[in-house]
C-alpha cells in the first residue's frame, strides 16, 4: 500500500522514539473497517513484543467479525498528551502502526504472546501465578498479532529537539 508522506517531517519521531512509546504504552486504539467500509475503533491493552503488537480478546465478537472481512488495521498509541493552555495546544507525542492482523492459532505462538502480555501487565507476578491465570482463560482466549507494515510517530513542534 502507498502511504502519504508526512506533511510536517520536522515533527516526525525516529524509529527508536516510536519503539520507546510502543514499549512504554499500556493502551492504544485499534481501528478496523468491515466490508461495508464502516470504521470501528476500540481501545485495547496490548504488548509490543519482538517487533509486533499483540492483543487478547474473546473467541467471538465484533473485532473478529471485522477482521474476517478485512485484516488491515491501524493502531494508535499516545505517548504524551499535556494541555498547554497558554499556547492553545497540547504537547503530544504519538505513534501510528499500520499493518495486518491475524489470529494466533498455533498453541506455542499463542502461549508466547499471552505470556508477554501477562508479564507486561503483572511484572511482579511469579511464573506459577502467570501459568495459573493463563490456564484459567486458555480455552476462551483469542490472541491477535498485528504485523506492522509501517510505523510512524509525530510530536508537536514545541517538543522538537527535546
Amino acid at each position: 500500500m502507498m502511504y502519504p508522506e508526512m506533511r510536517r517531517k520536522k515533527q516526525a519521531l525516529d524509529p527508536a522514539a516510536c519503539g520507546a512509546i510502543l514499549q512504554a504504552g499500556t493502551s492504544g486504539v485499534l481501528a478496523l473497517s468491515g466490508a461495508d467500509g464502516q470504521p470501528y475503533a476500540v481501545p485495547l491493552s496490548y504488548v509490543y513484543y519482538a517487533g509486533k503488537i499483540y492483543f487478547h480478546c474473546a473467541k467471538a465478537g465484533h473485532k473478529l467479525d471485522l477482521l474476517g472481512q478485512n485484516p488491515k488495521a491501524s493502531f494508535c498509541v499516545i505517548g504524551q498528551d499535556q494541555v498547554a493552555p497558554a499556547k492553545y495546544t497540547t504537547l503530544y507525542r504519538s505513534v501510528i502502526v499500520c499493518g495486518t492482523v491475524r489470529e494466533l492459532t498455533d498453541p506455542a505462538e499463542k502461549r508466547a504472546a499471552i505470556e508477554a502480555l501477562a508479564r507486561r501487565y503483572a511484572p511482579g507476578e511469579t511464573a506459577e501465578g502467570i501459568d495459573a491465570e493463563i490456564a484459567r482463560y486458555w480455552d476462551r482466549l483469542c490472541m491477535l498479532e498485528l504485523t506492522p507494515s509501517r510505523i510512524t510517530g509525530k510530536q508537536c513542534i514545541e517538543l522538537v529537539g527535546q
